[in-house]
């Protein structure tokens, strides 16, 4: 790479890496959202499971609590790429999921809002 691309590419590298981390204040407004089946408190009872911990948790194994044949018999776990790939597409990663949440389509918001389940 010449010196003047390398000059060019450097604001791009940068905003790149910081868009990659996401923002976490901003994820938890997306988490409104999922917040009205989905909560941060494991002791918060709502349709949905809690998502507190959900990265490296295996999906469908939330006790008590009752999950579509498909999404129990998946065998995926939360890691960061699979949560995202369902956040952004539910019924195309898991079908039959009985989560009716069509996705999150802006990628920021994706990323702003696993910036903050990774904090839960």
């Amino acid at each position: 790479m010449t010196p003047y691309r390398l000059i060019l590419a450097v604001p791009f590298l940068a905003a790149s890496a910081a868009y990659a981390d996401g923002d976490a204040t901003k994820g938890q407004r997306v988490f409104k959202k999922c917040a009205a089946c989905h909560s941060a408190d494991p002791a918060q009872r709502k349709p949905g499971p809690h998502l507190q911990d959900i990265l490296g948790r295996p999906a469908g194994s939330v006790e008590g609590f009752k999950y579509s044949a498909s999404m129990a018999e998946a065998g995926l776990v939360w890691h960061e790429s699979t949560l995202r790939a369902f956040l952004a597409d539910p019924k195309g990663t898991v079908p039959k999921t009985r989560m009716g949440f069509r996705g999150i389509k802006k990628e920021a918001d994706l990323t702003n809002l696993m910036a903050y389940l990774k904090g839960l």
